[in-house]
């Protein structure tokens, strides 16, 4: 044994030769091979993986997708009441306003979104967005009103939205009543 450090080669002790074991059963074969054995090993589940702590390259992609989903959107909160207030009575303001009068329901969306991203980017902190009380038809006594001022809050419920909005309120008659709201916009992270 010269070159080798002198050293004495020696075997597996038996806590060693267990752990080899355990660790030979969790390891496939590259397609087209065979074990020592001349068979397929035995697939293990994904519980199995994880409980013996197969390295994450042998985990199936379902395992590891799992890690890696997008962080769950923020929850809405409810406008400040101080802040509300002062809107109410004038001695505060928002920042931008969009009218979204006369649009369909999918360019309003888009409208919308683009809106609270230029207002994130110019650090808006309150908007305003005007939605329309909606036609009431004559034959109908629902006070339901219109399409958009259903749909906004909606979509501002919205993971894409959610990470635009920290929370939105009806606006005060002032400012439109129940065909406006007052959307106070998160932060840029």
């Amino acid at each position: 044994m010269s070159g080798s450090g002198g050293g004495k080669k020696r075997g597996l002790t038996g806590e060693d030769q267990t752990l080899w074991e355990e660790i030979a059963k969790s390891i496939k074969p590259l397609p087209g091979r065979r074990t020592k054995t001349g068979r397929e090993p035995e697939a293990l589940s994904v519980e199995d993986q994880l409980s013996r702590g197969v390295e994450k390259r042998n985990r199936p992609v379902v395992a590891q997708q799992a890690k890696h989903r997008d962080p769950p959107a923020p929850p809405l909160a409810k406008i400040d009441r101080r802040l509300k207030s002062k809107l109410s009575r004038g001695s505060a303001d928002f920042d931008a306003k969009l009218d979204l009068h006369g649009h369909t329901q999918a360019e309003a969306k888009s409208r919308l979104m683009r809106f609270l991203e230029t207002a994130q980017v110019r650090e808006h902190a309150l908007v305003l967005v005007i939605t329309g009380k909606g036609k009431r038809s004559e034959d109908s006594w629902s006070n339901e009103g219109g399409v958009l001022k259903r749909q906004v809050p909606l979509w501002l419920s919205l993971p894409e939205f959610r990470a635009l909005v920290i929370g939105f309120e009806e606006a005060a008659l002032r400012h439109g009543g129940a065909g406006a709201l007052y959307i106070r916009v998160r932060r840029r992270r």
